[in-house]
């Protein structure tokens, strides 16, 4: 197990050793923009990495135009941070990947989070069919069965919910009154009303 460590360690030494011989003139470019803002050297290492990131990117994104913002908004973390590449512990190619890594995953989490923003966009077709069910559904709000069931919606929920059937706000003015994104008021009332529903059954 040992022989095998030290081979390993000896393996991972040889290749970083060669990233470092292999592309010298990235240590350089990544040095000049540091200490001197160097736009021609930041120019080399855009020429250098961009296909490679946008290769990359492509394969995670199958939007061409999130594709280009990975490459831009990685090579511009690079510009900014380029004093914090140490040469020392690692290649510069390791270096930029991982901020290119970075980036990825902050794009993948805003997308992920503006896809359950867009799922809310169902509240009216599950707030129509409800009210096509029971044309007297506003008038049942002020039931005391339904009031009861309502108390028992968590706070953030039970406030949209009051503040649109019993205040007559939209869904843009709750928003703006919670501070919240327009998505999440539409996801709390969706909820809502279908606990509402699933406790209230046809009633």
């Amino acid at each position: 197990m040992q022989t095998n460590l030290l081979s390993k360690a000896t393996s991972d030494k040889s290749n970083y050793m060669s990233n470092k011989i292999n592309h010298p003139e990235l240590c350089q470019w990544l040095d000049a923009v540091a200490i001197k803002r160097d736009k021609q050297a930041f120019t080399q290492l855009f020429k250098f990495f961009a296909p490679k990131i946008l290769r990359i990117a492509r394969s995670k994104f199958p939007n061409e135009a999130q594709a280009n913002e990975v490459v831009q908004e990685t090579l511009s973390n690079v510009w900014r941070k380029a004093h914090l590449f140490n040469s020392d512990k690692g290649a510069a190619t390791t270096w930029v990947y991982t901020i290119m890594r970075n980036v990825t995953f902050d794009m993948l989490r805003k997308i992920q989070s503006n896809k359950e923003d867009n799922l809310s966009d169902d509240i009216w077709p599950i707030a129509e069919t409800m009210s096509s069910e029971d044309d007297s559904f506003n008038d049942h709000l002020e039931n005391k069965q339904l009031l009861s069931v309502l108390e028992q919606l968590p706070e953030a929920q039970q406030q949209v919910v009051k503040g649109f059937y019993f205040s007559d706000m939209s869904q843009e003015q709750l928003a703006t009154h919670l501070a919240l994104p327009l998505g999440t008021i539409k996801s709390r009332l969706r909820l809502a009303l279908g606990k509402l529903k699933a406790q209230l059954g046809d009633k």
